[in-house]
């Protein structure tokens, strides 16, 4: 039998970063939460931790002990709560890393058949690169990834990438960029500021290929990782900016701007990926089952 104590100590140190810092959280000295570490990693007959000159990190049997230890000590935090607040139901948590290239409103019109399960789901969402996510994917951190791409073939990770939805892209300006350049699309773009998605975007490589192909030269005054970003800078004036054809009508609504073309050639798409140990998760089985075709609403 593991020692949870003990497990628990090896938890704390592993999301503090340090022997020292975490001794300081537990309140207790870090001779102490060292030996304890000590005796688990002996009881297991492995090393979850390494040192690294003052410091230390995770071995990669580590990582995966943290990920069981994640699950562990939230689903306590959720008993502890239901326990103290009288609670009927049990949240099966469910979590889920999202690229910085997923536009906010995709991302919650993706996840949102999770939250329809009768099971009740509580949802942690973390946001960053594709890599660090499925490398978090990948040691059972997470439960799903969504992404603008499917898997990399060149990541030593078991799991399948399932294709969610596709769309074009359209072209938004505000008031005054509108007066400006809105005449005939695509060719009120040439010459025009425009908005456009990070390098590690998908969408940005397919963008710069369709502009070249219309012989169309806009400026290029802004890259964002962040599309929420893009938008602001984009409602403010800055430069034409485009996003996902599916969510055009709630661009209009929410940023003041114009529509000034569309078009299928750009294509976005959207992938929910997983592994094997994490696809029964009921709520990564109701994602992969709904498939938001390009004329959704």
């Amino acid at each position: 039998m593991v020692n949870y104590k003990q497990l628990h100590y090896f938890w704390a140190a592993a999301k503090a970063g340090s022997i020292v810092r975490a001794s300081r959280q537990l309140h207790i000295t870090p001779q102490t939460l060292s030996g304890q570490i000590g005796i688990l990693e002996e009881s297991l007959g492995i090393a979850l931790f390494r040192r690294v000159g003052r410091g230390i990190e995770l071995t990669e049997t580590g990582q995966l002990a943290l990920s069981y230890a994640d699950d562990i000590f939230q689903t306590g935090n959720a008993l502890e709560e239901a326990l103290r607040t009288g609670t009927k139901e049990r949240y099966r948590l469910f979590k889920v890393g999202i690229s910085d290239s997923v536009p906010k409103s995709i991302a919650y019109r993706l996840l949102a058949p999770a939250m329809s399960l009768k099971e009740p789901i509580k949802i942690v969402c973390r946001e960053g690169k594709l890599e660090p996510l499925l490398g978090e994917l990948a040691i059972h951190k997470l439960d799903l990834v969504l992404a603008d791409r499917p898997m990399p073939s060149e990541m030593d990770i078991k799991g399948s990438s399932r294709l969610l939805s596709e769309c074009g892209i359209s072209f938004f300006a505000s008031e005054n960029l509108t007066r400006q350049h809105g005449k005939l699309f695509p060719k009120n773009i040439n010459n025009a500021p425009l908005l456009v998605p990070g390098e590690d975007s998908t969408t940005r490589k397919r963008l710069m290929q369709w502009l070249s192909a219309q012989r169309i030269h806009p400026q290029i005054v802004g890259e964002f990782d962040d599309s929420a970003l893009m938008r602001a800078f984009g409602q403010a004036g800055i430069g034409i900016f485009t996003a996902p054809s599916i969510i055009e009508d709630e661009v209009l609504q929410q940023h003041n701007v114009t529509k000034l073309g569309q078009t299928d050639e750009v294509i976005e798409r959207f992938y929910a990926i997983s592994v094997e140990k994490r696809a029964s998760h009921p709520a990564v089985v109701a994602i992969n089952a709904a498939i938001f075709q390009k004329d959704a609403p």
